[in-house]
């Protein structure tokens, strides 16, 4: 399965640590937050990663070049940074299958098998980890609005008044029908073209959609903080990844 990894952000708010590198550059328990991600599709099996670059590419690209672990690693380029449905789109004509993607500023010691499992023996149109955060963060998030038998609903992106706790992580699975999603679109109150809109057309459309409830831990490293935070996790991981007491919810709308 090809996976794509979104890595075209500035990273404005991870400064000073991006004042001479993109996001996804910056280093993690000593190596740059994009080797986390591709060590991990790499587990997961991936045989093709497609990297979206836009702010200081040059240096990803030097970086890693043409592949990853004898990985090939095709380059994309996001001219304009007008959000994470915009972004897929520039990989579009490289996908005529189900793919994995991935956020280039997250880390996850979590349970992305199971996405990958789900979304194979459902043959859905798209699983995604889900996760409850405090009320206070689920505001920079794309929030789950769920009904009275915890299906999915809904998908909100950073609302100011989000109608639950429980949010998208930064780990999917797609069919390439994401990309017609993609294209239908319209621009949020942020001016971008958002990743959960896309969602919440195929879930408005009757696709099928699973959503997995997180079992481990994942940082979205999005302030100095969350590099902190990170750090100190990796160094206290066990190994398994795993967390207690972890459900699965599911959301299968057909």
């Amino acid at each position: 399965m090809k996976a794509v990894l979104l890595a075209a952000g500035e990273g404005t708010r991870l400064r000073p640590l991006t004042e001479d590198k993109p996001k996804g550059m910056v280093e993690v328990a000593g190596k740059p937050i994009l080797t986390h991600c591709f060590e991990q599709l790499a587990e997961l099996g991936a045989d093709e990663l497609l990297v979206v670059v836009g702010y200081m590419k040059e240096t990803i690209i030097e970086h890693y070049g043409d592949d990853f672990e004898d990985i090939p690693i095709t380059y994309a380029h996001q001219r304009e940074q007008n959000g994470l449905a915009h972004a897929l789109l520039t990989v579009e004509e490289y996908i005529d299958e189900p793919f994995m993607l991935m956020l280039g500023d997250n880390i996850f010691r979590a349970n992305l098998q199971d996405v990958l499992n789900r979304q194979q023996e459902d043959r859905a149109d798209a699983a995604f980890l889900v996760e409850e955060v405090p009320w206070e963060e689920a505001s920079r998030y794309g929030v789950c609005d769920t009904n009275k038998y915890g299906e999915i609903v809904e998908v909100v992106e950073k609302p100011d008044d989000p109608p639950s706790n429980l949010v998208m992580t930064g780990f999917y699975t797609f069919t390439p029908a994401i990309f017609h999603a993609c294209h239908l679109v319209q621009p949020s109150n942020r001016g971008e073209y958002e990743i959960s809109d896309a969602v919440d057309l195929l879930l408005q459309s009757g696709r099928t959609i699973d959503a997995i409830r997180m079992d481990g831990w994942r940082i979205d490293v999005g302030y100095p903080e969350d590099r902190d935070r990170a750090e100190q996790l990796l160094e206290g991981d066990d190994g398994d990844g795993a967390a207690p007491d972890a459900d699965d919810a599911s959301a299968e709308l057909s």
